[in-house]
């Protein structure tokens, strides 16, 4: 069953963004991939690959095969881009194009969005005022439908699928902002997800210890005991397959074996690093509790290979092609 077009967003312009889109289209052109069309400047894709105007997303699969769809931003870039230089002059564009992606998918014109790397800074210094890309998304679907939404950052690539209970926290203040109601939302989000968008009907789930051998039953520190095994009690009785706290440095080995269909880490790097190690090029971040389906590259907007013009598209590629599976096992499952 085909599904609608998918929206990209431009991302920093100065960054990895147009190497990666172009180097993408050109690898998928050919396959049964679904169209995509990016909200971009076409002038970014000079001496990248062809590009074909369009004023609605449904032309794309009109166009696809000999050149990349583009919805054009309301106005010109202000000025040409040199790779690898930021500039705060870009803000808006970057701002207006994820704008845009996000209704149109949440119209129903775009199956999903497809979000190309920004620099937080470039945008704070235009006086953005949220803390990342992922809370601006949340904070256009929520302005939309009026209800609170909590996004849950999941890694996929390496075999594994690995959601976050925290995020960008300092180490020191992670057990401050984990309590047992966050854990249980968090997994419910997960779970909700797991079946809904990656046709796993029963998934099992497992929350990682925040402490080694996750504590030791209180003896190398209380969260396991107080918040995460609690947590993972009470989703049980509501029917949710999750094991209470595993030992992090070996709850990731169980899941790839297939014990568990995803990992609730406690924190960033517990999280990041085993999906970077077995999959450094090629993963994911796909953001869970959302009303649309957004993925994005695992990665930053890399300047220093955008000024080498080194840039490598496979998380691009990964998260256009997991988009699309989450798309159609949506539509599935409806």
């Amino acid at each position: 069953m085909p599904v609608k077009p998918l929206a990209l967003t431009m991302g920093d312009p100065a960054g990895c963004g147009p190497q990666i889109t172009a180097t993408a289209w050109h690898m998928l052109r050919g396959t049964e991939t679904t169209p995509f069309a990016i909200i971009a400047d076409p002038d970014i894709f000079e001496h990248l690959c062809p590009t074909a105007i369009i004023t609605n997303i449904a032309q794309a699969a009109d166009h696809f095969a000999l050149a990349l769809p583009v919805l054009r931003l309301n106005a010109p870039l202000p000025v040409r881009p040199v790779p690898g230089a930021a500039s705060a002059e870009f803000a808006p564009a970057i701002i207006e194009s994820i704008e845009t992606a996000t209704k149109l998918t949440l119209d129903g014109h775009a199956a999903a969005m497809i979000t190309n790397p920004i620099s937080k800074a470039v945008l704070y210094s235009a006086g953005f005022s949220h803390p990342g890309h992922t809370e601006f998304i949340a904070a256009l679907c929520k302005a939309r439908s009026s209800t609170d939404i909590r996004p849950v950052m999941m890694l996929v690539g390496g075999g594994l699928r690995v959601a976050l209970a925290t995020i960008h926290v300092p180490l020191m203040q992670v057990s401050q902002h984990l309590n047992q109601d966050m854990l249980i939302e968090i997994a419910n989000i997960t779970a909700a997800a797991l079946r809904r968008y990656f046709g796993l009907p029963s998934p099992r789930l497992a929350f990682s210890g925040l402490n080694p051998h996750a504590g030791e039953e209180g003896a190398i520190g209380r969260e396991e005991v107080d918040i995460i095994n609690p947590a993972a009690a009470a989703l049980r009785a509501q029917g949710i397959d999750i094991v209470g706290a595993r030992p992090g440095d070996t709850v990731f080995h169980e899941s790839l074996s297939g014990q568990y269909d995803a990992v609730i880490a406690m924190t960033h790097d517990q999280g990041l690093i085993p999906v970077k190690t077995l999959d450094m090029w090629g993963g994911v971040n796909t953001t869970l509790g959302l009303p649309v389906i957004r993925t994005s590259p695992d990665h930053g907007t890399a300047y220093k290979a955008a000024k080498a013009g080194t840039c490598r598209a496979d998380s691009l590629i990964a998260a256009i092609q997991l988009a699309e599976t989450m798309s159609r096992n949506r539509a599935n499952d409806q």
